[in-house]
């Protein structure tokens, strides 16, 4: 297994890629190189032995063990950020990244404020003061680019009353809808790793593609990174899926002015033209709260946070009572003008 290590040219200390400035930066010194013109002399390659699950820290010498899906990690003895490259070979190998621009600092931040934002949250979750631990990680994804073709052939109908002496009638109108679409639908993402949550990845969206890099490894150091457990076949089924319901909703936005539409006959068609394996910047954020821990995830790119926080039963009944009270007091000022108050 192959680890690599970014060293300072002008210090010797480890550098990581800095989201704001976009470039490996060192702590200690302050340099700043771009990740595209890094000396290739002051990147250590260092092959250990054995499975791929343990790696040998260059920094101290520390045997660091790994699970076989890691691709970027940092020593937990020194705090050194190491890239395992024989785990970005081959087809393994990410096409695209979108580097992270969000901090460790601005991301705790961010989720402090979302905290507080919580209406019917506990007050002791919205502190934010329990913070166990959060992380930067590369999660491997599949941008797909798309084509659906749809049909579909419905029965619509048009309904009208009007009043005839002392009758009133009422005349429906049916018609004949038929709708053929060709849609095209470029980088739809889906998570590719087998421990994330799927509903929480989905809820990232969205993320800014002009941001989008070619892949070098410079971008993982001082970050957690994972390799993809799905590839681009096995996950088509998971993204046609949710695919069809955009195509599905697009039609029967084109078919408006009636009264009832009833679908005789619907075919979507969707396939594959090409998908880009990408890692996506995501700042996992661990929260004990009431012995228990709860998992948040914040887009790294757009510092969007998703998760579920705790509810406090207490607000919800306060609040449901201030509804009910509001109504109430509504229904006794009607009753008071009925019965001739003013």
């Amino acid at each position: 297994m192959m680890v690599i290590q970014y060293k300072c040219p002008d210090c010797g200390a480890d550098m990581f890629f800095d989201s704001e400035s976009g470039k490996l930066s060192c702590d200690s010194c302050g340099r700043k190189d771009n990740v595209e013109d890094f000396p290739k002399d002051f990147i250590y390659n260092v092959f250990t032995e054995g499975e791929t699950v343990e790696y040998h820290c260059k920094n101290c010498g520390a045997v660091i063990l790994t699970d076989t899906d890691t691709t970027a990690t940092t020593c937990s003895f020194c705090g050194s950020g190491v890239v395992l490259g024989d785990r970005l070979s081959g087809n393994m190998a990410p096409a695209k990244v979108i580097p992270f621009t969000i901090s460790k600092e601005e991301a705790m931040k961010e989720f402090k404020a979302w905290c507080k934002n919580g209406l019917l949250t506990p007050k002791g979750f919205m502190t934010a003061d329990r913070v166990k631990s959060i992380a930067g990680m590369y999660v491997p994804f599949w941008l797909y680019d798309l084509q659906s073709k749809g049909h579909a052939d419905a029965v619509c109908t048009k309904v009208s009353s009007y009043t005839r002496g002392d009758y009133i009638y009422t005349e429906t109108s049916y018609y004949d809808v038929h709708r053929s679409v060709d849609l095209q639908y470029i980088k739809v993402p889906v998570d590719a790793s087998e421990k994330m949550n799927d509903e929480l990845m989905d809820k990232l969206e969205p993320y800014d593609y002009s941001q989008l890099k070619d892949f070098n490894t410079p971008y993982l150091a001082g970050y957690l990174a994972e390799k993809y457990n799905y590839d681009d076949k096995q996950l088509f089924s998971r993204v046609k899926s949710r695919t069809d319901k955009y195509v599905e909703s697009y039609i029967a936005s084109t078919i408006k002015g009636y009264h009832t539409t009833s679908y005789k006959n619907k075919q979507i068609d969707t396939k594959q033209i090409d998908a880009h394996y990408t890692l996506i910047p995501v700042w996992m954020v661990y929260y004990d709260y009431n012995k228990s821990e709860h998992i948040f995830a914040m887009n790294g790119q757009t510092g969007k946070v998703v998760g579920k926080p705790p509810i406090s039963y207490g607000k919800v009944a306060a609040w449901f009572t201030g509804i009910a009270s509001v109504s109430f007091i509504v229904l006794k000022s009607v009753a008071w003008i009925i019965g001739g108050g003013f």
